[in-house]
């Protein structure tokens, strides 16, 4: 069933001023919180929620060794998959032409944002939250990656993150797509001979890296309950599916 009065949650545990970025829209796409905060004020935000779907930038689990099974099974060499410390879905995802970094085998042997990503899952899971799909639940949580997603909805590998124009190029992306955010294209309009002599750039028209990573997981979440044919699981549900917000993958990114 189809709750009308869902919120579709990003929430990015990569931020570098609190331990969560997270964004939440509503049905119409428009933007209802965009802030940062620490696990409390996360699932603080989420039992608040009447209904809510929750993509996370963060694996939900260890690799389970199926991408060794793989280079056993095919006879391939380790520099053919450039090591093995991959999930599924990451290796498909490099297989694509969309860097992304793998996840080790033991929580103990991954970097703090993983094991802070398997927390959250892990409180959510008490709270309700069931692995998507599950339709018959006002509470579902599903993986996304913000890099890939914004490969596949852009056709290629976008401009570096942190940039000006990387962070223009997301922005757009997601305007383009119907969240209804910040129009990018005024941060041009604003420019003037003056303000650039100056040095004033109108930087608040723009979000941060971090905010966008969670804007195109929320957007993510949206469409898989909306519109459940534009999107893309890619992995082993053993290990983990990345949901991915285009209905097809090219080749090569």
């Amino acid at each position: 069933m189809l709750f009308t009065d869902s919120v579709f949650i990003g929430i990015d545990p990569t931020s570098g001023r609190k331990s969560f970025t997270y964004a939440a829209l509503d049905k119409d796409l428009n933007l209802l919180a965009l802030t940062d905060g620490e696990m409390e004020d996360v699932t603080a935000f989420l039992a608040g929620q009447s209904s809510a779907t929750v993509a996370v930038n963060a694996p939900s689990g260890v690799n389970r060794g199926l991408v060794r099974e793989k280079i056993k099974k095919e006879m391939l060499t380790p520099h053919q998959v450039r090591g093995a410390e991959f999930r599924m879905a990451e290796y498909e995802l490099r297989e694509h032409g969309i860097s992304v970094s793998g996840t080790p085998a033991t929580a103990a042997l991954c970097p703090a944002w993983m094991q802070l990503g398997f927390e959250l899952y892990r409180k959510l899971g008490k709270m309700g939250f069931q692995k998507y799909p599950e339709k018959d639940s006002a509470y579902q949580i599903l993986e996304t990656h913000p890099h890939a997603s914004y490969c596949v909805m852009a056709g290629q590998v976008p401009l570096a993150k942190p940039s000006l124009e990387g962070r223009l190029q997301r922005q757009l992306i997601l305007y383009e797509h119907g969240v209804r955010i910040k129009d990018p294209m005024e941060f041009f309009e604003e420019i003037t001979r003056h303000k650039m002599t100056k040095g004033i750039w109108p930087m608040d028209l723009l979000y941060l890296p971090e905010q966008l990573d969670t804007l195109v997981a929320a957007y993510t979440a949206w469409l898989a309950v909306n519109k459940p044919d534009h999107i893309y699981n890619i992995g082993d549900a053993k290990e983990g599916l990345i949901v991915l917000p285009e209905k097809e993958l090219k080749e090569k990114y």
